[in-house]
C-alpha cells in the first residue's frame, strides 16, 4: 500500500473520532453549566473543556474570555481551530474522498452522506436561547452517529487487510489520547481544591465523565456501587474488557501493528513501544498509579502514545 493512502485512512479514522469526542466533551460541559452553583465547581468547566480538547492556547489567541458561547462556537463551529468538530468532518471526508477505492461503498456512504448531513445543519447563534440550544444538541447527537456509522461500516464491511488496519490503528490511536486527557483534566481541574473526593461536587463531574465516554453503564454492571474516583480510573484505565480504556486501546495497537508484522514481514519502533505500552498497563495496579500519582501517570501516558503516533508515521506513513 502507498504511504500516502495510508496516511489518509490512518488521519481519516482519527479525524472522525476526535470529532465525536468533542461532541462529547461539549455535551457533558453544557450538563455541568446547568448544574447549580453548589454542584459544578467555580465556573471552570468550559476552561476545562478547552484543556481537554487540546484547545487552550489557540482559543487564547482568538479571545480575552472563557464563556459558553465562545468555547461552543471554537471547538464546533471555528475554521481558525484546526481541530474543530466541523474541520475534523471537513478532514475526514477529504481524507476519505482521497482513498474511496480502498474503502468499501458503505464506508464511502456513511462519511460523505454524514458530512452532507451535517453541512445542512444551521449554525446556532445564541447558545442561551432555547432553540439555538436544541439545534446545538441535535447537531452534537448527529457528529457522533456519523462517527458510529463510519465506525459500524467499516467493521462490518471491509476486508481485514492493511486498509481496515491503518483505520484501526488511527481509531484507537485517538481514542487512548482522548480518554487520557479526559482523566487527566477531571483530577487536576474539575473537581474545586476546596470540595472532598467523594463529596457531591465530585459524583456529579464523575457521572458527567462517565456520559460523556458512554462508560456509565459498564461501571454499574462492573462495581455494583456508587461513583467512586478509583473506580473510574480503574474502569477507564485498567480494565481490557472497556472499550474506551487505556489498556484496551493499547492492546488494540499491538494487534493491529502486529498484523501488519506479519504481512509485511518485518517490524520496528512502533511494535517494540506499543507492546512497553500495553505491558506497562497489564503490570500495574490501581493503587501504583494513585501512589505515584495520577497526573503523573497520565501525563506520561499521553507522550508515550505521542511518540508511538510519530513511530507509526515514521514506520508507515511516510515516503
Amino acid at each position: 500500500m502507498l504511504a500516502r493512502t495510508a496516511d489518509n485512512l490512518y488521519w481519516l479514522a482519527r479525524n472522525i473520532e476526535r470529532a465525536d469526542y468533542l461532541a462529547r466533551i461539549v455535551n457533558v460541559t453544557r450538563r455541568l453549566d446547568t448544574l447549580p452553583s453548589a454542584y459544578s465547581g467555580p465556573g471552570t468547566e468550559w476552561e476545562s473543556a478547552l484543556l481537554s480538547a487540546g484547545a487552550s492556547e489557540r482559543f487564547d489567541e482568538f479571545h480575552q474570555n472563557v464563556d459558553a458561547a465562545s468555547v461552543i462556537d471554537f471547538l464546533v463551529f471555528d475554521e481558525r481551530n484546526p481541530s474543530s468538530i466541523a474541520n475534523c468532518i471537513e478532514n475526514g471526508r477529504s481524507n476519505a474522498r482521497a482513498v474511496r477505492t480502498a474503502l468499501t461503498v458503505e464506508s464511502w456512504e456513511a462519511i460523505n452522506s454524514g458530512w452532507l448531513d451535517l453541512k445542512s445543519f444551521q449554525k446556532p447563534r445564541s447558545p442561551g436561547d432555547p432553540a439555538s440550544s436544541e439545534r446545538l444538541g441535535q447537531y452534537l447527537d448527529a457528529v457522533m452517529k456519523v462517527a458510529l456509522d463510519v465506525d459500524g461500516s467499516a467493521y462490518r464491511t471491509m476486508l481485514r487487510n492493511d486498509a481496515f488496519w491503518f483505520t484501526r490503528l488511527g481509531h484507537f490511536v485517538e481514542r487512548a489520547d482522548n480518554t487520557a486527557r479526559i482523566l487527566d483534566v477531571k483530577y487536576n481541574l474539575l473537581l474545586p481544591s476546596s470540595e472532598p473526593v467523594g463529596g457531591p461536587v465530585d459524583y456529579f463531574q464523575w457521572a458527567a465523565i462517565l456520559r460523556a465516554v458512554s462508560a456509565l453503564t459498564a461501571y454499574n454492571w462492573l462495581y455494583k456501587e456508587g461513583v467512586k474516583p478509583w473506580l473510574v480510573a480503574d474502569l477507564l484505565i485498567l480494565r481490557p474488557e472497556m472499550p474506551r480504556s487505556l489498556r484496551f486501546c493499547c492492546g488494540e495497537m499491538v494487534r493491529v501493528l502486529d498484523s501488519f508484522a506479519r504481512v509485511y514481514g518485518q517490524q520496528g519502533p512502533a511494535q517494540r513501544h506499543a507492546r512497553h505500552m500495553l505491558t506497562r498497563l497489564e503490570n500495574t495496579t490501581m493503587k501504583e498509579v494513585f501512589n505515584g500519582g495520577l497526573h503523573e501517570f497520565v501525563t506520561a501516558f499521553i507522550e508515550d502514545n505521542s511518540k508511538l503516533g510519530a513511530e507509526i508515521a515514521e514506520q508507515y506513513l511516510l515516503d
